[in-house]
């Protein structure tokens, strides 16, 4: 089997879920700001922020997932199992959210929608995040398979970066109504950024602590030697990025805190890979344990190189067309 094909796909699946937290983590986190809109006009205006975009954010899912079901299929056989119950939440929830949205757009009574979309957005961000949570703390494994029961992903820890990803997903829900709003929406929404990013840094501090402490492996990565003084600027420029969201808000700037957050996350994420790498299934199956057939890896990578540049060019344009403010008393009728 050669070797750099299992490297490929994890750098192709690593980017597929970057993109998609990022994506769909606005609008997702749009849903978990409904609740503080004053009114159905004001949910209007934030619904047509993300009206030309949302729908195609689910791409990368759909591409994390097969990907990993075609590149690495026993990791797929073994994460499955281990989270069937938030897998399914999630995709119910996402379904549950679509919906709401396109049924939103014709009801003549929107609160119900509305409702059902906030309970969507935030159970799925939720699910996402005890996902994270349990691939973090381990996967029991025997002979291969998973050995573990249907609830062990329902752990305090699980719980802690579930909450993580909604104060996540607000921030970035928040920075992109600074940036693509005008009116009370948009100066709501950089106070509703601060808040999300101290919430946000209290998380990050939480779970950057709690796990070492849970798994000694991660402690060893990044705290013996030399390791140490290699990755000690990872949460320096984590801190920076903070200070930087953080000043933008305050000067004002539109696009700079959604920028900033981002790359917020993107620094999270890079911590997370840091943490595990070059397990898949943690702490006992490699990318290279888990790969699939080459032949596999190879028609699949040729199809994704293909249809990749369409996928992009697509979101460029959209995010080029759509480009702007969204003013009060729009709506996305």
């Amino acid at each position: 089997m050669e070797w750099y094909l299992p490297l490929i796909w994890a750098g192709v699946i690593g980017t597929a879920v970057a993109m998609y937290v990022v994506m769909d983590g606005f609008d997702l986190g749009i849903g978990i700001l409904f609740p503080f809109a004053k009114d159905e006009t004001e949910r209007d205006q934030m619904m047509r922020s993300i009206a030309p975009f949302w729908d195609g954010n689910e791409t990368w899912l759909v591409l994390g997932g097969a990907g990993l079901f075609v590149a690495f299929p026993r990791a797929y056989a073994v994460i499955m199992p281990a989270f069937y119950v938030p897998v399914i939440v999630m995709l119910v929830a996402l379904v549950f959210r679509g919906v709401a949205f396109e049924f939103r757009i014709v009801s003549h009574s929107k609160k119900g929608w509305s409702l059902a979309f906030v309970i969507g957005s935030t159970l799925a961000t939720f699910a996402q995040g005890v996902i994270l949570g349990g691939l973090i703390q381990g996967i029991k494994v025997e002979n291969g398979a998973y050995a573990g029961g249907p609830y062990d992903w329902a752990t305090p820890f699980g719980l802690l970066c579930g909450l993580s990803l909604i104060a996540g997903y607000g921030l970035l829900g928040a920075t992109w109504l600074v940036m693509k709003t005008e009116g009370a929406i948009a100066v709501r929404a950089r106070k509703q950024s601060k808040a999300f990013l101290i919430a946000v840094l209290a998380f990050m501090a939480l779970v950057s602590l709690s796990t070492p402490l849970l798994q000694e492996r991660i402690a060893e990565r990044w705290f013996s030697l030399p390791n140490f003084y290699y990755l000690w600027p990872v949460p320096v420029i984590t801190a920076l990025t903070a200070f930087a969201c953080w000043r933008s808000l305050e000067k004002g700037r539109d696009a700079l805190p959604f920028l900033a957050a981002i790359a917020l996350f993107m620094l999270g994420y890079l911590g997370l890979v840091i943490s595990s790498f070059p397990y898949l299934v943690p702490p006992t199956l490699t990318i290279w344990d888990t790969a699939g057939a080459p032949s596999s890896q190879i028609f699949m990578l040729v199809g994704t190189l293909v249809l990749l540049p369409f996928v992009l060019g697509y979101i460029v344009l959209v995010y080029w067309l759509f480009r702007g403010k969204v003013r009060e008393g729009e709506s996305y009728h």
